[in-house]
């Protein structure tokens, strides 16, 4: 069950992002856009006609909705793939699609109040914020090598 989020140490999942600044932003739009449309189109049942499905869930514009996770989207993105860049990070593609369509889907199927939509892209950023310190934090080597004499020593244990 944890296979999904634990790290696999032959993953090359976690590898450093280097590259040109155009192949970052073309990544950061294309995540953004890409959790933004899965997450309007898994709404769809609940924001289109009445003689199509159920009735809308709340009254309002989608527009402003969906404007407003696509920035929200290209921030946490931008977060991530910035410490990706310069620190092995796992999984900052899945962690920005994941965040940006979950708000993506409350929004639509919801429709908050600004403030409350602001409280949403304060925990996205937060949350991206703290994988990406937990990717920043100093790795220590918890292995054990054998001298010749057959001795063990504990190399940073």
């Amino acid at each position: 069950m944890t296979g999904l989020f634990a790290p696999d140490p032959f993953d090359d999942e976690a590898d450093l992002r280097p590259g040109p600044f155009p192949r970052h932003a073309l990544w950061v739009m294309g995540i953004s856009a890409a959790a933004v449309a899965a997450g309007w189109f898994t709404s769809l049942f609940r924001i289109g006609s009445k003689e199509y499905g159920l009735p809308p869930a709340a009254p309002g514009a989608l527009w402003t909705y969906l404007a407003a996770w696509a920035v929200i989207g290209l921030a946490v993105a931008t977060v991530l793939r910035v410490t990706a860049a310069r620190v092995p990070v796992y999984a900052p593609g899945r962690i920005a699609a994941g965040l940006t369509y979950l708000g993506t889907r409350l929004s639509l199927g919801w429709r908050p109040e600004a403030l409350l939509v602001g409280a949403m892209a304060a925990a996205a950023l937060i949350a991206a914020g703290v994988w990406c310190a937990l990717a920043l934090r100093p790795h220590r080597a918890k292995r054990k090598t054998r001298t010749g004499a057959g001795k063990e020593t504990g190399a940073g244990v």
